[in-house]
């Protein structure tokens, strides 16, 4: 999966940035050092900057079925170019817990930015059920765009988070206005306390004369299926 990826993203990188950019991303993916591989991740959006990420339709193609599920389309230059580097770094050798490592130093010490670039990438790597914890702890956030970028187009929840955690996900994007048809495959995990908080959630809005999220049946099972 990552090889598609990485060839789809690198063709689009290096239609999209300036020729002294792309050159930078090669050489950036020279030293397989953890400390390089942090420098690189920080200094991405001032070497390449922050634009849409330019796909074709056949790039869009590709994705969705060598990774279905992951918005893409909604990806930045810089978000491909710090998934490129971890693709990189990786592929260098860097694999199991040693990529696990440094991956989530990305992370830990990243700003806000680069956190959302780093959780929309998440669901890519064969390690990715190893940063479980830190994807259930990075949905407490109160920036909304970093919890849309793990909770939004993004197969990771779905995939892994237990039905407690996922019900949490589901609810803070009514809390936050978010549309429930960006939170992929949220049919299938569908449960009788998210329908009980759903419906709660629903009762207390109304209760206090407050807008319902036209939404809201999506986080619900139909009359037949759900339990009290």
């Amino acid at each position: 999966m990552v090889t598609a990826v990485e060839r789809v993203l690198s063709t689009s990188l290096r239609a999209g940035a300036r020729p002294d950019a792309w050159t930078w991303l090669e050489a950036a993916l020279a030293p397989s050092s953890r400390a390089a591989l942090l420098d690189a991740y920080t200094r991405v959006p001032l070497r390449v900057g922050r634009g849409p990420l330019h796909l074709t339709a056949d790039d869009v193609q590709q994705l969705r079925v060598v990774a279905p599920g992951i918005g893409f389309e909604r990806w930045t230059v810089d978000d491909a170019a710090r998934a490129w580097l971890l693709i990189g770094h990786r592929r260098s050798g860097v694999t199991g817990d040693g990529f696990v490592a440094a991956a989530l130093e990305c992370f830990e010490q990243g700003d806000a930015r680069e956190q959302q670039s780093w959780l929309r990438a998440i669901a890519l790597w064969p390690e990715a059920k190893a940063f479980l914890p830190h994807a259930i702890d990075a949905c407490r956030t109160n920036i909304v765009p970093v919890f849309e970028a793990l909770a939004c187009e993004n197969p990771y929840p779905a995939a892994y988070f237990p039905d407690r955690n996922f019900n949490q996900v589901v609810l803070k994007a009514m809390f936050t206005n978010i549309a429930l048809s960006r939170i992929v495959s949220l049919g299938s995990r569908l449960n009788a306390e998210l329908t009980r908080m759903a419906r709660d959630y629903s009762a207390e809005r109304t209760a206090a004369g407050r807008s319902v999220p036209a939404d809201i049946h999506l986080a619900m099972h139909d009359a037949t299926q759900a339990t009290d």
